[in-house]
């Protein structure tokens, strides 16, 4: 029962970060193209690194997922 095992990688680079955005934060040559909408949603890497934004939370964890991601949320 003393037997170790490595589970995972201590930072799993697969790992992604979901999290909402004001618009408003966003530059104006963003914020031209997205419309009505006041929230987007970014996926971010481990190093916080913004990869994708898109419309809404749904959509951002299955563009996570058909890129082998595994998404979190961030609050």
């Amino acid at each position: 029962m003393d037997t170790k095992y490595k589970f995972a990688p201590e930072t799993d680079s697969r790992i992604v970060y979901v999290r909402p955005v004001a618009v408003s934060d966003l530059p104006q040559e963003v914020q031209a193209q997205v419309g009505g909408a006041e929230t987007l949603y970014a996926v971010h890497n481990a190093e916080g690194g913004r990869l994708a934004l898109v419309a809404d939370r749904t959509m951002a964890f299955i563009l996570a997922r058909q890129n082998d991601l595994a998404p979190v949320s961030v609050h």
